[in-house]
């Protein structure tokens, strides 16, 4: 719970009263190598905060997934227009590694903006970093070469890339794996 913690005083200060709040609504649980966290079929109502481990957001496009962004240690991670709006998207997560994580519903979310106002600010300030990486994400994809895009993300998953299975990074960069594996020789 200490990292969980430390985490939003990296953005807010965090009362007493916030600190019990939490730890009354989050749940610890641990997923294996594999398990599928969300299901495309379900509104997400879930937060996932990685304590340790490596969790991977994608979709899939006739019949093959398209990874669309890694979360690590310190990360949140929830299928983001589902758990917003409360409405089916196009994305799953699942852990790439044994992941521990602390789960948060929305509901107890909406409790907690409701009445932390401090809580407000740090998802405004959380959030400004994570629309920031999206910015960066989609100019990369649009205007940059396939070696451009590998560079790119080995600089953004600049302490995980090399825990990413290969097939991972490739369909996050819409290259081949071939591609990938000729760019990767070269350096």
């Amino acid at each position: 719970m200490i990292d969980f913690l430390k985490h939003f005083e990296q953005y807010i200060k965090v009362s007493d009263q916030l600190k019990e709040e939490l730890s009354k609504r989050v749940i610890f649980k641990t997923f294996a190598k594999g398990d599928i966290l969300h299901s495309a079929d379900r509104i997400c109502t879930k937060s996932y905060f990685i304590q340790k481990g490596l969790l991977r957001l994608y979709f899939l496009k006739d019949g093959k997934e398209i990874s669309e962004y890694f979360s690590c240690e310190g990360d949140w991670t929830n299928s983001p227009r589902s758990f917003i709006q409360q409405k089916l998207d196009i994305y799953y997560i699942d852990a790439i590694e044994q992941t521990d994580v602390y789960i948060l519903e929305v509901h107890d979310l909406v409790l907690l903006f409701n009445n932390f106002p401090e809580m407000e600010r740090y998802s405004r300030l959380s959030m400004g970093s994570t629309f920031g990486y999206m910015l960066e994400r989609i100019t990369s994809m649009r205007f940059t070469t396939a070696k451009e895009k590998y560079e790119h993300f080995c600089q953004v998953y600049q302490g995980i890339y090399h825990r990413i299975p290969l097939g991972m990074v490739a369909s996050y960069l819409g290259i081949t794996q071939e591609t990938l594996s000729r760019i990767r020789a070269e350096k």
